[in-house]
């Protein structure tokens, strides 16, 4: 760890404001790594294994960077890696931030940003949430289609940077059909099976009630969780191609009459977590820009 200055991640970030912040990030980076990644890979709830598999890895604890925090969501390691997968440059983020955290939207979006200003030209974001489908059972794979973002929070609200990103971003194909074909393509190669839906995103940190999993399955939802819409937004707004899964780790609350826990997310993610990792593993290896 280092003496960084502590910072408050509340602090409202605007769009016009993140260059400045990502010339730091990128100059603290290039003191450890001088690796150009053609992909960024962010690493949800319980995922965060597949950064074991990264050859010549350099780990950038949150904290060592300017501007972040560390990360206190359970199970998130809260590192930002750079090495080689599948012999492709690639950057990880082992964990994230959250809007539950308490921390602005500007913030939760700078690693995807920061992707993108190391060079990398695509994301793959990885979650874990819960099955809106009542077909989507515990360990499903969800290749995401689209998303709902019911957060009530956007990274791109103030003062725009027109260098970065256009004022007003299409998102009629925020989820790349490109990228989604060639992950159905690695998994198929994996023999990996893979479900196909809708992403809702909330606030968070409480699991929804059963009230709210029926309004948000008939929003035409499949599954739900607390992160990956507005990082979407923002990897979009700076030209990122974007593409995702989701790991289902437990039924909507309702569905089985059984609480929610976190430790059974973790469960989850423990069992079906080796699956994604194939799958991500084989996209990599293929990608193309």
């Amino acid at each position: 760890m280092t003496d960084l200055p502590a910072v408050d991640p509340s602090d409202p970030i605007q769009p016009a404001a993140q260059a400045a912040r990502l010339d730091a990030l990128e100059a603290a980076v290039r003191a450890r790594s001088d690796l150009v990644p053609e992909l960024g890979i962010v690493l949800g709830s319980g995922l965060g294994s597949l950064a074991d598999d990264l050859e010549g890895a350099v780990a950038i604890g949150f904290d060592e960077l300017p501007g972040w925090p560390a990360a206190t969501a359970p199970g998130h390691a809260g590192r930002l890696m750079l090495g080689r997968l599948g012999g492709r440059p690639v950057v990880l983020l082992q964990g994230r931030f959250h809007l539950y955290e308490g921390n602005d939207p500007g913030l939760v979006v700078q690693p995807v940003l920061l992707f993108r200003r190391l060079g990398a030209t695509a994301v793959v974001l990885t979650n874990a949430a819960g099955g809106l489908d009542p077909g989507f059972g515990p360990g499903t794979l969800m290749l995401i289609s689209d998303h709902i973002n019911l957060t009530g929070r956007n990274p791109l609200v103030g003062h725009n940077d027109d260098d970065m990103g256009a004022r007003f971003t299409d998102m009629t194909e925020a989820w790349s059909p490109r990228l989604r074909a060639r992950l159905r393509a690695a998994a198929m190669a994996e023999g990996v099976e893979l479900a196909e839906g809708v992403y809702v995103g909330l606030v968070g940190p409480n699991y929804e009630t059963p009230a709210e999993v029926r309004m948000l399955a008939a929003l035409g939802g499949h599954a739900v969780g607390m992160s990956t819409v507005v990082e979407c937004v923002a990897a979009r707004w700076a030209g990122l191609e974007v593409c995702g899964v989701s790991l289902v780790t437990n039924a909507g609350a309702g569905y089985t009459g059984v609480p929610l826990t976190h430790e059974e997310v973790l469960a989850a993610g423990a069992e079906a977590g080796p699956r994604l990792a194939r799958v991500i593993r084989r996209f990599v290896t293929d990608f193309e820009r």
